[in-house]
């Protein structure tokens, strides 16, 4: 893919069930089990809004876990 081709895509963030972040297509549709995290635009645009907001990598299934304890 050439570097313009890749300015011009709008991507669309996406989170699953453990609360884990990733950026997907806009044009696609979802890949299963994640979801619309309500944020699209650029590359960049959806990279600083996971950054701004994913602030525990841990899976939420292993941040549960460890409430517990």
């Amino acid at each position: 893919m050439q570097h313009d081709d890749e300015d011009r895509t709008q991507y669309k963030v996406v989170v699953n069930h453990e609360e884990q972040y990733s950026i997907w297509p806009a044009h696609r549709a979802n890949p299963l089990g994640w979801s619309d995290a309500g944020k699209s635009g650029s590359k960049t645009e959806c990279l600083a809004h996971i950054k701004e907001v994913w602030i525990d990598m841990r899976p939420r299934s292993l941040r549960e876990k460890m409430q517990e304890n």
